[in-house]
């Protein structure tokens, strides 16, 4: 699987290629600015692009940008976003077009390798992987909107949702039965108010109704 990386840090910048090549990864290119990025994104065409949020010239949301150009451009290609701190506005931005195959993620997480393969892979594979931190800020946001309807575990259920957990994944991280969490997340659609249709498709309303909320 060709990976693509975009980091002006070139620390930073090494260690994910071991990182991504440790975990399966081809690292076919790599660049320090968007319009590196993007060179090499439409020269590789990689099954993912691996992005920091702020790059030169004005480190402010170039990657940003450059993530969604790429969307635009090759629709499909899985984006991870890199950030330092949490900005939420950058993983509302990235998600609300789509959630399939695109993630947010601290750079913080790098150092626990297994788990940032698993995220990455989980983006690269089409699903997504939201950043904990990221989960936990939105859900400080939640008192006057329709998610505040959900209880204490339904809340937990749709963060873990958000990250882009499957059901068994929900269900180990919270120590019980998939059944149990199935029907946390019927709970959710029903007090979400979201529109009968199949199960994949509620599923990503109910993460950009998380999302979305961060907006307000």
């Amino acid at each position: 699987m060709r990976a693509v990386i975009a980091e002006d840090s070139v620390l930073l910048r090494v260690g994910l290629i071991k990182v991504l090549e440790m975990g399966g990864f081809q690292v076919a290119a790599e660049a320090g600015d968007a319009e590196g990025l993007l060179a090499a994104v439409a020269e590789h065409r990689p099954e993912l692009a691996l992005i920091d949020v702020r790059m030169p010239p004005g480190f402010t949301d170039e990657g940003v940008r450059a993530a969604m150009e790429i969307r635009r451009r090759w629709p499909g290609t899985p984006v991870v976003l890199l950030s330092q701190y949490v900005e939420e506005r950058y993983a509302a931005d990235l998600l609300s077009a789509n959630t399939s195959g695109v993630g947010y993620l601290l750079k913080q997480r790098v150092a626990d390798v297994a788990d940032f393969v698993a995220a990455v892979r989980r983006v690269a594979d089409g699903g997504t992987a939201l950043d904990p931190q990221v989960v936990a800020q939105l859900l400080l946001r939640r008192d006057s909107d329709p998610l505040a309807r959900l209880t204490p575990r339904e809340r937990e259920v749709l963060g873990l949702m958000a990250e882009g957990r499957s059901n068994a994944g929900i269900a180990q991280a919270l120590v019980v039965s998939e059944s149990a969490v199935a029907k946390h997340i019927n709970n959710i659609f029903a007090k979400l108010d979201l529109p009968v249709v199949d199960a994949d498709h509620r599923r990503v309303l109910a993460v950009l109704r998380f999302l979305g909320a961060s907006r307000d």
